[in-house]
């Protein structure tokens, strides 16, 4: 397995996130980054050009080589807004229900806007990601 292209980087998560063109999405992308904070005790740093990320857990793969990433984090696409909910979301089945309007790949959550989806259900969901990823990984 190669090594991971995205990784933290020294840019600014303020000019970032400053530089979002679109109001809402920036408004959407505070909130989102407010959540992050208060879940994980951490503070954003850039991962990559684009992915805004808290916290970090180590894993292996089944080569025994090491890896770092995000606990959670987000990225302001044009499409929408992705979620890093790292465990997936076969676990919070009932918190889904209650989510909203959304699309899910592996572990990204897809919005098109915060209003769109339950705000306190979506602050439970990453509350709860970040928890489970605790429990199974060495987090730092």
């Amino acid at each position: 397995m190669a090594e991971l292209k995205t990784k933290p980087t020294r840019a600014s998560v303020t000019a970032f996130m400053n530089a979002i063109d679109d109001r809402q999405k920036k408004a959407d992308a505070r909130k989102v980054a407010a959540m992050m904070r208060a879940a994980t005790g951490s503070r954003a740093k850039m991962w990559g050009p684009s992915i805004v990320g808290f916290g970090r857990y180590r894993y292996s793969n089944t080569a025994g080589k090491n890896f770092e990433w995000m606990l959670t984090g987000f990225s302001p696409r044009k499409q929408a807004l992705t979620i890093y909910i790292m465990p997936g979301f076969s676990r919070f089945e009932s918190l889904m229900k209650k989510l909203g309007k959304y699309k899910t790949g592996k572990s990204c959550l897809y919005i098109k806007r915060l209003s769109d989806v339950d705000e306190k259900v979506l602050e439970k969901l990453i509350v709860g990601s970040v928890k489970r990823m605790r429990q199974v990984y060495e987090t730092g």
